[in-house]
C-alpha cells in the first residue's frame, strides 16, 4: 500500500498537534510556524510548505511531519540505509577476528570443544544482523 500524498500546509488554519493528539496548532502571527496550546512545542514550515518541523534544543534529530488531510505522519529520513550499512560493518568487524580465533582454536582444542565455540561464534556474529533487519519495525 502507497504511503498517502502530502497536502499543502495553510498557514492561517489550525490542526491537531502531532505530538499529542489532544492539542491544537494554531499558526504564530507573522511568522510561518505553528505552536501548540497544550505541549507548548513550536513547528516550522518548510518552503515547500508541505512540511512541518519540530523546533527542539533537547531532540538531536529533527522530527517532521506531512499532513495527509486528515492526520499527520512521521516524514521518515534516509536512516534506514546507512543504519543496514553500519549493523553489518559491525559484524563483520566482530565476525573475521572470531573466524581467525575459531582457526588457531581448532588445533588447540578437541573437536567437541570447537563445535560449541563455532556455536557460539555463529549466534555472536548472526545477532547483529537480526538486529538490523528488525530496526526499521521499532517503534
Amino acid at each position: 500500500m502507497a504511503p498517502p500524498k502530502a497536502e499543502k500546509i495553510d498557514i492561517n488554519a489550525s490542526y491537531p498537534c502531532p505530538c499529542r493528539r489532544e492539542g491544537e496548532l494554531v499558526p504564530i502571527t507573522l511568522t510561518e510556524a505553528f505552536g501548540c496550546q497544550l505541549c507548548q512545542q513550536i513547528f516550522v514550515l518548510k518552503p515547500d510548505a508541505q512540511v512541518i518541523e519540530q523546533l527542539s534544543v533537547s531532540y538531536p534529530y529533527k522530527r517532521a511531519w506531512y499532513w495527509t488531510g486528515y492526520q499527520w505522519n512521521l516524514l521518515r529520513r534516509g536512516l534506514g540505509a546507512s543504519y543496514w550499512y553500519l549493523m553489518v560493518g559491525l559484524s563483520l568487524f566482530v565476525l573475521l577476528p572470531l573466524v581467525l580465533w575459531l582457526s588457531i582454536a581448532w588445533r588447540m582444542l578437541s573437536h567437541v570443544h570447537v563445535a560449541l565455540w563455532v556455536i557460539a561464534t555463529l549466534l555472536l556474529a548472526v545477532v547483529p544482523l537480526i538486529v538490523a533487519l528488525l530496526a526499521p519495525y521499532r517503534r
